[in-house]
């Protein structure tokens, strides 16, 4: 089994606006001098893992192989937990507190009586696994506070907490709490395909972290561009003109378009130890990454602009050699009216040249081309999995 799998993607967007900054303008870059349209690897990251086109290829539903990664799990799935478990509200708030502490530590030094206050300070990714742990443990928890029902791990929170508020220094009573609690709920061997491949980090107990073992780039034109500004009316439907003929609405919304250089490593045996080492369900994950990265574009102004495309070209590769991206062959910006055609012989160029120059870069390559209808997705995803 190759250790690394590199996918080079070249998608073409017609007009859009995919990926916005503060502004709402599409992001941009400058490489090689020339300003170019960037998509980040966070808007692509998502955009996959939530997307129809990645679940499809999995041998389950969303709710048996995806993670939730939200700051909520306080507000959703503790507090709310054990209120329908009969808790009264007061001491369920206080429980929801410091049970989020096995996730990172509750938003505010206080409870200020909002659902904020009883959720994480940060984003956490929790797999489907974790989910059914945490709603076991909130069902024998409420179990304990309303009926005095015995429970060994219950009595053991208990505990820690009353020490927790006797002792001096809170905060070591916190961080010894948040890893008592995250023994207990969350899980280390494997995980939800998801996080298995995008990883996950929690500062409070970085052990119960995972690597990511898909490393995604930011996307760039292989050109170079201007962001062009859209100046759009709306009418009013009700408004027959005879007092105003004018726009119920005026606005501007940036845009741009381009071919853009997308470039995926992908560390197999990490994946697959993040996976429990399952050899099958780390192929079934390649595929959905595959079809996904192939097929799904980022979300952003999408009814504005309808801006759905296909990769027009990959290639993958296949080696334990040292990674390493061809965004070098468009440091210079690709022009011309065959703009596809000249980034694959740009692409294919650079391989050579590195192979020429470092010696072989992979050991297996394969590709296909819809520009001249070459190759297929089927075989491309046959040569990853194999």
């Amino acid at each position: 089994m190759s250790r690394f799998i590199q996918l080079h993607l070249l998608v073409s967007y017609p007009p859009s606006n995919l990926n916005r900054d503060d502004t709402g303008r599409p992001k941009t870059a400058i490489v090689g001098d020339a300003n170019r349209l960037r998509i980040s690897s966070q808007s692509l990251k998502r955009a996959w893992r939530t997307s129809d086109e990645f679940i499809s290829a999995l041998p389950g539903t969303k709710d048996e192989m995806l993670g939730k990664r939200t700051k909520q799990i306080g507000a959703e799935w503790i507090y709310k937990g054990l209120i329908d478990g009969g808790v009264d509200e007061e001491s369920a708030r206080k429980w929801s507190r410091d049970i989020i502490r096995a996730y990172g530590a509750p938003e505010g030094d206080k409870d200020d009586g909002s659902d904020k206050a009883l959720n994480s300070g940060q984003l956490v990714h929790v797999s489907p696994a974790e989910i059914n742990k945490l709603i076991a443990f909130i069902k024998d928890l409420s179990a304990w506070i309303k009926n005095g029902t015995a429970n060994d791990v219950v009595d053991a929170v208990a505990d820690l907490i009353k020490k927790r508020d006797k002792a001096s220094d809170k905060k070591k009573g916190n961080s010894t709490l948040s890893k008592a609690l995250a023994d207990i709920l969350l899980v280390k061997d494997s995980t939800a395909t998801d996080i298995a491949l995008f990883g996950r980090m929690l500062a409070s107990v970085p052990s119960y972290g995972f690597e990511a073992a898909v490393q995604v780039a930011h996307a760039i034109t292989i050109h170079k561009v201007a962001v062009e500004d859209d100046y759009f009316t709306a009418v009013d439907d009700l408004n027959n003109g005879d007092e105003d003929s004018g726009s119920a609405h005026i606005g501007e919304a940036g845009f741009g378009a381009g071919v853009f250089y997308l470039y995926v490593c992908i560390n197999r045996e990490l994946l697959q130890s993040n996976l429990g080492d399952d050899a099958e369900l780390t192929k079934q994950s390649l595929h959905a990454l595959v079809n996904a990265a192939t097929k799904v574009s980022p979300t952003g102004k999408q009814n504005s602009f309808a801006s759905r495309a296909y990769a027009a070209y990959v290639l993958a590769e296949k080696g334990d050699q040292q990674p390493r991206s061809l965004a070098q062959a468009f440091l210079k910006p690709v022009t011309g009216a065959d703009m596809l055609e000249r980034a694959v012989k740009e692409l294919t160029k650079r391989v050579t040249n590195f192979d020429t120059v470092y010696g072989k870069c992979a050991e297996a390559r394969e590709s296909f081309n819809v520009e001249t209808g070459e190759g297929s997705l089927e075989k491309l995803i046959t040569f990853i999995g194999e």
